[in-house]
């Protein structure tokens, strides 16, 4: 059969130097259909392999997570840009998510007794569902992996992953891995598919289910597709995340984090701080000492690509011509790598693309709000909900105020509650679905009543 190119070649464009480094064939649709098969024959056996015997493969691959974090660091560094110390601590997060469901898994997946009023025994069952598709995104090429894979593979289903095509060579990485420890042949396969092709994989009735974290016009047409085939889908697909910050008697703490939290992975994180509303009296020295900071810098990393950096710099251009302040940053390189300062930007209005859209990189956009009320309407005026923030030194005030908050998760006086039993994802435009924690072996699961009558 020919091999299907629509949509971009599998490459490695280095972000730093705009050099094509390495590029990779698109799947042919043999090798999609062999993929499915392969899937489809290892859930056959991966199914019924004991919970503890398939934990203690996960653990494995856990253990390789943690020994190969240099080379993982310096793919992803080659890849998108991410700076090395980051892409270090991405891999350690991968192991202890992998560990986490490694360990917890039993009992997470554990038959769970219903009371019954007409005699006999009824349980629910936390079974596997068979093959899925996973399609994830270039910004954590790792982590967004290992959420959905580690979970799932504990439950017994099997998985086809389809990668960014920025990322190959990350994925790759992660399917050696997979191998490495023990996972079965065919129980997790990487695919180099073409837009085409997921649709036809999702199509394929031997697929059970799809989860994407991705834009918001991936996450409709692979729920469209979905939906036409009646498959499960999870959808992650980014968000305008409020940080809120209602008073401080450590201000400069506050603005530590909130810089730092805006700037992990060179701000392209979709649960990021995207919007800091903070209060008037607190305004003037909040954006200083982020000024302050972003002047500060003497390096800094690309973003992933150079059309992600010049859609940014449109999206703050836009701003500023129309009358938003740019306090610093906000210079596009001149090509062909992907470098765009960090930028402090204020006044923003609802004319202006920045305060509807997500704004995918290192620019910390603050709000000024004059009561608790206007700050919790502004939070909420968003088409997105995924994450979001409080920040007060009365943390009853602060909890009164996020727990009002139009969001998956909501914290109080911390940027985001992370770890690998920390359920993540959102409401609204921002998905469905929950990947993590114990709700992240409730997805991709036959939840089967089990009835014996007495």
């Amino acid at each position: 059969m020919t091999t299907t190119t629509s949509g971009p070649a599998y490459q490695v464009v280095n972000p730093a130097t705009g050099e094509v480094v390495e590029t990779f064939e698109t799947a042919s649709d043999a090798d999609i259909e062999q993929a499915i098969t392969a899937a489809t024959q290892a859930y056959a056996v991966w199914k019924d392999v004991p919970i503890t015997e398939r934990g203690e493969i996960i653990k494995r691959v856990a253990g390789l997570f943690a020994e190969r974090a240099d080379e993982l660091a310096a793919i992803a560094n080659e890849e998108m840009g991410k700076p090395v110390s980051e892409g270090l601590e991405e891999a350690e997060f991968c192991q202890s998510i992998f560990d986490y469901f490694a360990t917890e898994g039993p009992t997470l997946a554990a038959d769970q007794p219903i009371k019954t009023f007409a005699g006999g025994k009824a349980v629910v069952q936390k079974l596997p569902i068979g093959p899925l598709l996973g399609i994830m995104p270039w910004n954590f090429p790792y982590y967004q992996i290992a959420r959905f894979a580690a979970p799932n593979l504990m439950l017994g289903n099997t998985i086809i992953l389809k990668h960014a095509e920025s990322v190959p060579k990350s994925a790759l990485a992660v399917e050696q891995i997979m191998k490495d420890a023990g996972v079965p042949e065919g129980a997790y396969v990487n695919v180099f598919a073409s837009h085409e092709q997921i649709a036809t994989i999702i199509a394929d009735p031997r697929i059970q289910g799809v989860s994407l974290t991705g834009s918001e016009r991936a996450g409709a047409v692979v729920a469209a597709l979905a939906g036409k085939n009646l498959k499960k889908c999870v959808l992650e697909l980014g968000g305008s995340d409020p940080m809120i910050v209602l008073d401080s008697d450590n201000l400069d703490e506050v603005v530590d984090n909130a810089w730092d939290f805006r700037m992990y992975n060179t701000g392209q994180a979709c649960n990021s701080n995207k919007r800091m509303i903070v209060m008037d009296d607190l305004f003037d020295d909040f954006v200083g000492k982020l000024t302050e900071k972003a002047l500060a810098l003497d390096s800094f990393s690309p973003l992933s690509s150079r059309k992600a950096a010049e859609a940014l710099a449109e999206q703050v251009d836009d701003a500023v011509s129309k009358g938003a302040t740019l306090h610093a940053g906000g210079v596009l390189s001149d090509g062909p790598d992907a470098h765009y300062t960090p930028a402090v930007l204020s006044g923003i209005t609802k004319d202006m693309r920045a305060y509807s859209e997500e704004l995918f990189g290192p620019v910390a956009v603050v709000y000024k709000v004059s009561s608790d009320e206007e700050a919790l309407k502004l939070a909420n005026d968003t088409t997105y909900g995924l994450g979001g923030a409080v920040f007060s030194a009365d943390p009853a005030r602060a909890e009164k105020i996020a727990q009002r908050l139009e969001v998956g998760m909501a914290n109080v006086n911390t940027t985001a509650g992370e770890g690998a039993e920390i359920p993540f994802g959102g409401v609204k435009r921002s998905g469905f679905g929950r990947e993590l924690g114990p709700l992240g072996m409730d997805e991709f699961v036959n939840k089967r009543m089990f009835f014996i009558a007495d």
